[in-house]
């Protein structure tokens, strides 16, 4: 094994943080907005808690999209490569991104204003579907043995990443300008903004080579006319216990991230940018955890590792509610930090987890498709139903929620066998 892997790979990990970095910055920043200013200027003639539902609603309809994403990206991943795929992704992501920018309000066009929120979200959401999927698997199908789970982490170390940028631009945004400034144009900023960083993504993808294993593959046999009816017709059971395992990944980050952050400013009433600055210090936790996990999985396995944080957010769901309700923010700075801990535990690992699943030739379109399809659940509808649960006063139970994601994460991981290569 090389002495210096991680010396000898840099740009390979380099660009598969960054490029992942790039896209959940522009997934990060809806989901901000979503909880902070897109109700009253997109869902208007609504009480507040329902027009914060209606935009975590058309927050989720990315998730929606993204298996679909994911289907049409690893169609093209298993069959043409992992970078030419990726390059696609990046470009349609930050394309919708940066059109939000210029979106007009429902004051201004009315009923348009939401259509074309709702689908540039959508294509947002379809672009994110072929990413994370082929960012790890860039990775992993370049890492020596042994550093399997270490590479894997690289994409999540972007989504940490990206996620520190985009609280911190609305941090900053907020510091600099007045609520009502904010809410008239300045959330536009953190979306023109994306530009500059896709171009950057787009720079260092362009820069590397395919994966030597997928070249192995393609050198044995040809691909696969259509990777996902292959997929589908052998390996179906793979993809369901696979969605089930990356369920408390999501349900952990948006509950612990743009569900907290709706309820800790309107109805626990915490300012913005003290609020931010929680997440963005809870953050930290998640990036350290990410190093520990990967290690961790390297050292055991990938299985063993999600499936005890999968137990650890089941337990931490029956405090959730009840701390962040409490009115202390001691006690919601720890319970944050906490959770994106725990997070990193679920998350880490699952590049190399799913990659383990799933044969060469169909790896692009089980990683995306199952990763993308446990969104449904953990990143759509579990903060739907959150957001439901406190309009209808009784978020004292949304915890629960959590509870049940790390149940069917820990069941998916137990169910999982890998197939033949």
């Amino acid at each position: 094994m090389e002495t210096r892997p991680l010396r000898a790979h840099a740009r390979i990990l380099v660009s598969s943080l960054v490029g992942t970095a790039v896209e959940y910055y522009d997934f990060f920043i809806y989901a901000t907005a979503a909880a902070l200013v897109f109700g009253p200027l997109f869902f208007p003639g609504e009480s507040a808690a329902a027009q914060t539902l209606l935009s975590f609603m058309s927050f989720g309809i990315a998730f929606i999209a993204r298996p679909i994403g994911a289907v049409a990206f690893g169609h093209f991943g298993d069959r043409i490569g992992r970078k030419s795929t990726l390059v696609v992704s990046l470009l349609l992501m930050g394309g919708c991104t940066l059109a939000i920018a210029f979106l007009p309000t429902y004051a201004q066009v009315g009923w348009i204003a939401p259509a074309l929120l709702c689908t540039l979200r959508f294509g947002q959401g379809f672009g994110l579907g072929g990413e994370w999927g082929g960012a790890a698997l860039l990775a992993i199908e370049n890492a020596p043995k042994g550093w399997e789970a270490r590479y894997g982490a690289a994409p999540q170390l972007g989504v940490a990443v990206g996620f520190c940028a985009a609280t911190g631009v609305f941090l900053i945004l907020g510091g600099l300008l007045s609520d009502a400034d904010f809410l008239a144009w300045g959330w536009r900023i953190p979306f023109l903004a994306s530009a500059i960083l896709v171009l950057l993504g787009l720079w260092i993808r362009l820069r590397i080579a395919e994966t030597p294993e997928f070249r192995a593959a393609l050198d044995k046999e040809p691909p696969h006319a259509v990777p996902f009816a292959a997929l589908m017709s052998h390996h179906w059971g793979l993809v369901l216990a696979g969605s089930a395992g990356v369920v408390s990944t999501y349900a952990l980050f948006y509950l612990a991230t743009a569900y907290a952050l709706a309820q800790g400013t309107s109805v626990g009433g915490w300012p913005r940018a003290t609020f931010l600055t929680i997440q963005i210090l809870a953050n930290c936790f998640y990036a350290v955890g990410i190093v520990l996990a990967s290690i961790h999985a390297d050292r055991t396995s990938a299985a063993r590792t999600i499936a005890g944080g999968s137990l650890v957010t089941a337990a931490l769901g029956l405090v959730f509610s009840p701390a962040l309700a409490a009115g202390s923010l001691p006690l919601v700075t720890a319970m944050l930090c906490a959770a994106m801990l725990t997070l990193s535990f679920n998350n880490a690992p699952l590049g190399r987890w799913l990659s383990q699943l799933f044969p060469v030739r169909v790896r692009y379109s089980g990683v995306s498709l199952a990763f993308n399809a446990g969104g449904i659940v953990g990143g759509a509808l579990l903060p739907i139903a959150a957001q439901g649960m406190s309009a209808a006063g009784v978020a004292h139970y949304t915890g629960l929620l959590l509870t049940a994601a790390g149940l069917m994460t820990f069941v998916g991981v137990k169910l999982a066998r890998p197939a033949a290569p």
